[in-house]
């Protein structure tokens, strides 16, 4: 970690160095460590120390970008003069207009000393119980404990400044026999506050529950999605059409929805990277503000997100979810949140005949982005519900849905929220019990 000060030396002695007409510097790092099992046995231990200077130089209407991680002067000069060599050999882009200017930040905590201070020896003793638990069961665990300290800032020539520092907890764990698995994960800011054994428990329960699947056959059935399947949709669904350059390029479900109804009014989702239940960021990757932005307002399709370039281009401001330049995608919603409903795990099971509990997606593949279909396979517990029970564990089976589609059919919300883990982010999800989804095929296991 630089700190503060010596980073925002560095930051600014790179614009000085520029001669380009505008100039960006974003420079990220920290460290990260990994605690790998598999077999019941922590086989892999890493730790890794990084960081990246990156520079967008600005010419007129060209851009160019150049990425170092030497940080000493010499290399500092290198990469802001090869991002200006870049924009002067670049074509123009005549849809932008500027960087942005500054704008006040208000800080978010998403720090924690005790996960910056995780040792190795801890995380060994956290995966170690897990480990001897599944053995006590007859059972292998697989997967990783990781924490993660990082900062980030951003700096332009407009005098644009944002610094932010963070951590990142995750554990996951995949539990087996010969014929059944179980999942669990936990995510936080502060690896003090996750119960590692509380997840093993979890994906041991699975695991156990779920021997001997029987076959089902393919068909639409009502189900229940636990929060990591849910998680892993709504995502999708985000990469597939809740940004404003999916919607410029008519490439996105919103294109034709906007301010029309999707879903049921007790569907409500949303992005915000203050918030603090997730792993908050205040400002984007151009140093601009992050605002909350409503995507689904009580099932009413309502808006995406901006970066400055996607906002000049339709006459608004951003709204701070610009990713690292180049970035052909476009902004994106880090920071998911879908709003809680009421029902326990008996609501959610209430009322249904026949259906499918699911714990969580794997394999997952968009088939039509504007329709919003994907297709994918359920994974590490799949379980039969009859008559508002779940009844006995059923093989895993192939998906091929829209997620529009889904959504549309909620009938219930569950109370309490998931927090998942994500490269950059986190989103925020409870379980749904939805009345129609479609399963395209069963599988042999």
């Amino acid at each position: 970690m630089l700190g503060p000060d010596a980073i925002r030396r560095l930051a600014f002695s790179a614009l000085e160095a520029s001669r380009a007409d505008q100039t960006e510097v974003v420079i990220s790092g920290g460290e990260s460590a990994l605690t790998r099992f598999a077999n019941s046995t922590i086989h892999q231990n890493v730790h890794e120390v990084e960081v990246e200077l990156r520079i967008r130089a600005v010419a007129g209407k060209r851009i160019g970008v150049a990425i170092t991680n030497k940080l000493d002067e010499r290399a500092v000069r290198q990469a802001v003069t090869d991002a200006l060599e870049n924009a002067l050999h670049s074509p123009e882009d005549p849809d932008f207009r500027t960087l942005p200017g500054p704008a006040p930040i208000i800080p978010v905590s998403a720090h924690a000393r005790s996960t910056a201070a995780y040792t190795p020896e801890q995380r060994a003793r956290d995966v170690k119980s897990v480990c001897d638990r599944a053995t006590a069961e007859h059972l292998e665990a697989s997967g990783m404990w990781s924490t993660r300290e990082r900062e980030v800032a951003v700096a332009n020539s407009l005098g644009a400044y944002g610094y932010h520092t963070a951590t990142v907890a995750a554990f996951k764990a995949v539990v087996m026999s010969s014929d059944s698995s179980g999942y669990a994960e936990r995510t936080g800011v502060d690896a003090a506050q996750i119960d590692v054994a509380a997840a093993g428990e979890e994906a041991i329960g699975r695991a156990l529950r779920s021997r001997n699947p029987e076959p089902l056959e393919a068909g639409e059935y009502p189900v229940v999605l636990e929060p990591y399947a849910v998680g892993t949709m709504l995502d999708y669904l985000a990469y597939m059409g809740l940004g404003a350059r999916s919607v410029q390029e008519e490439r996105s479900f919103m294109n034709e929805l906007i301010g029309q109804r999707i879903a049921p009014e007790n569907i409500s989702l949303w992005d915000d990277g203050m918030d603090p239940a997730g792993i908050p960021m205040p400002f984007d990757f151009e140093a601009v503000p992050k605002q909350r932005v409503d995507l689904i307002r009580r099932g009413v399709a309502a808006g995406v997100v901006y970066d400055s370039y996607s906002a000049g281009k339709d006459g608004k401001e951003s709204t701070g979810h610009a990713l690292p330049s180049p970035n052909p995608a476009g902004p994106f919603p880090l920071h998911l949140y879908l709003e809680p409903g009421d029902a326990g795990e008996t609501q959610l099971l209430e009322g249904i005949r026949r259906g499918v509990w699911v714990t969580r997606f794997h394999y997952v593949n968009p088939v039509h982005s504007k329709r919003t279909i994907l297709t994918g396979m359920t994974r590490d517990g799949t379980f039969l519900i009859e008559d508002g029970e779940i009844t006995r564990p059923i093989r895993n089976l192939r998906f091929t849905q829209s997620v529009l589609g889904a959504l549309a059919t909620v009938e219930a919300v569950g109370r309490s929220r998931s927090l998942l883990h994500d490269e950059m982010s986190g989103t925020c999800v409870p379980a749904l019990r939805i009345g129609r989804f479609r399963f395209s095929s069963a599988t042999q296991f």
